[in-house]
């Protein structure tokens, strides 16, 4: 018999090993491809130390968005003395023309109508929010402007703890308020130096826009010393691209070490919405609000 050529096919083992062979070798090519999308290349682009590309098949599968950069820790921080405001008022009405008008009264006269009486003021609800600067008092900042004719004012956390709460005062330059609710065992916000901040430096709007519930956006500095908004009722503002909305007045504005640098209280937007021009009262005027009202340093 003669002996089999060397050129004969694989038989079936072998072809199993080569398939194997075949599979690990795409499994590599696929894990250096994504190695290229997560990690950040050497400054040469040539070092082979900083990847070795079986390990991603040593370790297992890709553990979700874990690695990527996040501001979710910084969230979870900052959030929980972040409030949502509640405030029921009662705005004076306007007076129905007809009521007033001679003619009108002398139809419902000879027709034997009694002459309808509207009360003189309606009851209006509208929702904001607010950080929490004193658990332990219980000492929530917010908008003065949120607060206006109110009759019932209540701040709920994110918990959804709800608390009545009361005005302790406000200063009318900064169109900041205190309200006091019961002592809460959180870590409150602290307010940063907003002297510091710069143009360019990354900031988050933390509030209840449009009363949906409490939202985080991101943006930067646009602006410092902004002043004119309001007539420049307000002074000198910090201005922000992150979405500011109505619903979002009182909320902090917190810089990327969780201070707050800033109490969202305005924006500009032909309809009513964010178009990307926001303001804050700057944090250091803030606090001087804060000891004005309370006496707190």
């Amino acid at each position: 018999m003669s002996a089999a050529p060397s050129h004969a096919p694989p038989t079936i083992d072998s072809a199993g090993r080569i398939g194997r062979k075949l599979h690990w070798a795409t499994l590599l090519l696929a894990g250096s491809l994504l190695t290229a999308c997560v990690t950040s290349p050497s400054p040469t682009g040539t070092d082979p130390a900083r990847f070795d590309p079986t390990s991603l098949i040593k370790a297992g599968p890709i553990p979700g968005s874990q690695g990527y950069p996040t501001l979710a820790p910084l969230l979870r921080r900052v959030t929980p003395a972040v409030v949502n405001i509640t405030v029921d008022s009662r705005i004076p009405r306007e007076e129905h023309p007809f009521l007033d008008d001679p003619d009108f009264r002398h139809f419902l006269d000879r027709m034997g109508l009694p002459i309808p009486e509207i009360d003189p003021s309606e009851r209006r609800r509208s929702q904001g929010s607010g950080v929490i600067v004193d658990a332990a008092r219980g000492y929530v900042m917010t908008n003065d402007h949120l607060l206006k004719d109110a009759t019932r004012i209540q701040v709920t956390l994110k918990d959804r703890r709800t608390f009545e709460a009361r005005r302790l005062g406000a200063d009318s330059g900064s169109d900041l308020a205190i309200l006091k609710i019961s002592p809460v065992s959180l870590r409150p916000l602290p307010l940063g130096d907003s002297d510091r901040l710069e143009v360019g430096d990354f900031v988050l709007a933390i509030g209840n826009p449009f009363g949906l519930g409490q939202t985080a956006t991101l943006g930067i500095v646009s602006a410092v010393g902004r002043s004119g908004v309001g007539g420049s009722r307000l002074g000198k503002l910090i201005q922000t691209d992150a979405s500011i909305n109505p619903g979002n007045s009182g909320g902090p504005l917190v810089n990327l070490a969780g201070e707050v640098v800033g109490i969202n209280t305005a924006l500009i937007g032909p309809t009513g919405g964010n178009v990307g021009i926001g303001f804050a009262v700057p944090s250091n005027r803030a606090r001087a609000a804060l000891r004005a009202v309370t006496g707190r340093r």
